[in-house]
């Protein structure tokens, strides 16, 4: 996963990297496998935090892959850290790199994962990366699935008693819980 990562940074590396006159041309590749590392480190640490969420509804459409996305916004953090520590670069120029370059990145990831037609990323497979193998065991497209609209009534991300609220009172669309049953029968 991560040399396909690299590949999609030097995608996106143009006006962030490779142009940018803050970053010394010999210097662009180490920026571009620091921004590749900064990225899978960042996700690393989300899924390792209880963020496993954040990366979900990422991947799941239900939260817009853009600077406000919350974990966009961590992963922005670490990279603009680490051009600050490792390239010298002051908070605004690391800024401004991290801040164009991991929303397209993360963009062209989840939409990458999401494509039947693409098979240089798979959910499963960005999971077991990021778990170290710890997902192995566990179908992750089917959790992607709960996300993108089974039972999560109420699109915040996680399945809890507002849905199951919403389920019994027909508030999360298709009616209520009833309707659902009677179609068993019917």
């Amino acid at each position: 996963m991560l040399e396909n990562l690299l590949n999609l940074v030097k995608q996106q590396a143009g006006s962030s990297i490779v142009n940018n006159p803050a970053i010394p041309n010999e210097k662009n590749d180490e920026a571009v496998a620091l921004a590749g590392q900064s990225i899978t480190g960042s996700l690393q640490q989300l899924l390792s935090q209880g963020g496993i969420k954040d990366v979900l509804s990422m991947f799941s459409g239900n939260q817009e892959v853009n600077s406000s996305n919350p974990a966009v916004q961590q992963v922005s953090g670490n990279l603009a850290q680490n051009l600050m520590d490792k390239l010298g670069l002051d908070q605004q120029q690391a800024g401004s790199v991290a801040g164009g370059l991991v929303p397209d990145v993360l963009k062209n990831l989840v939409n990458k994962t999401n494509d039947p037609n693409d098979s240089s990323f798979d959910i499963q497979g960005i999971f077991n990366s990021l778990s170290g193998g710890g997902t192995s065991g566990m179908n992750v497209q089917g959790l992607l699935n709960k996300f993108k609209g089974g039972l999560d009534q109420d699109g915040d991300g996680d399945v809890d008693l507002q849905d199951l609220t919403a389920a019994f009172s027909g508030k999360g669309g298709g009616g209520g819980i009833m309707d659902k049953l009677k179609g068993l029968f019917n």
